[in-house]
């Protein structure tokens, strides 16, 4: 558990930088998202090839169709999400997609029989509270947000979705199989979803692709994988509460890079997150 414990600390950090380095690329949503997934894909691909190839080729029935869609799924997390804050404020994002534990949770009961009792429920509440708090507690209900926050609930379902097929599929499939599939299946929906919105994908800065490229590399080769790494081990509601420490690394590298200093109430928000996720997982140690 330690180990588990570990590395899923260092997921969370690698993710944190999403948010700096799409702030950093300048780019549409889309466009970002896009190459952030073909980028990670590329990543992987020699990898993939030298290691997971013979198994990648054999791969078909359930564990073919689970994966697709977990790569459809992780597309549009990223599709309706990011699309979201156009829509709606920050803070309506924050808390609406990060409501994804709870739809994990729901979802490993009753799909995966995995049990859910009154302490983890309570702890995973605790978490989401911390992001209501980080958010600034500025959420507005109303038809001036509506439409975005209806993208920013969907994208909370995709993630929990994403992370479900995972937890299914990384029981029968290597690590680099899946996050191949995954991946490259998640670039193709977000490019078809380019081509659709009439997004952009050219031209752009060489500084602006290297932000591309580290998105990739960092919060997903890294980040994401990570985080399917766990789910081998780890139920997916636990790996899914951890995902809630994002917003708590990205104030942090917000404040390094940009010297924005958080407000009180972030601190506050911190701690809730983080006693959240330790009571899920000190719960589960004790089972």
């Amino acid at each position: 558990m330690t180990k588990n414990l570990l590395l899923l600390f260092v997921a969370v950090v690698a993710v944190s930088w999403a948010a700096i380095f799409i702030k950093l690329t300048g780019a549409p949503p889309l466009a970002t998202a896009f190459y952030r997934m073909s980028f990670a894909t590329l990543f992987i691909l020699p990898l993939a090839l030298r290691k997971a190839l013979p198994e990648i080729i054999k791969i078909k029935g359930k564990i073919l169709i689970v994966s697709l869609f977990s790569g459809i799924f992780l597309g549009l997390h990223f599709a309706t999400w990011i699309t979201s804050l156009d829509y709606t404020s920050i803070s309506n994002s924050v808390v609406l997609v990060t409501t994804q534990p709870i739809f994990v949770a729901i979802l490993s009961h009753l799909l995966l029989k995995e049990k859910i009792n009154l302490t983890i429920l309570s702890a995973i509440l605790l978490a989401l509270s911390g992001s209501f708090i980080i958010s600034g507690g500025d959420f507005r209900v109303g038809k001036a947000n509506f439409f975005g926050d209806v993208l920013a609930l969907i994208g909370a379902i995709m993630a929990a979705a994403y992370l479900m097929c995972g937890r299914v599929v990384r029981q029968k499939l290597s690590l680099f199989s899946y996050i191949f599939m995954v991946y490259f299946i998640s670039a193709l929906v977000l490019g078809v979803l380019c081509v659709i919105s009439g997004t952009p994908l050219y031209p752009y800065s060489p500084k602006t692709f290297l932000w591309f490229i580290l998105l990739g590399l960092i919060p997903t080769v890294i980040g994401h994988t990570l985080y399917n790494w766990a789910l081998k081990y780890l139920k997916a509601y636990l790996v899914g509460i951890t995902i809630l420490g994002e917003p708590v690394g990205a104030t942090i590298l917000a404040y390094l890079i940009f010297k924005q200093i958080p407000p009180t109430l972030t601190y506050l928000g911190a701690v809730a997150i983080f006693m959240g996720i330790f009571l899920v997982f000190w719960n589960q140690k004790k089972a």
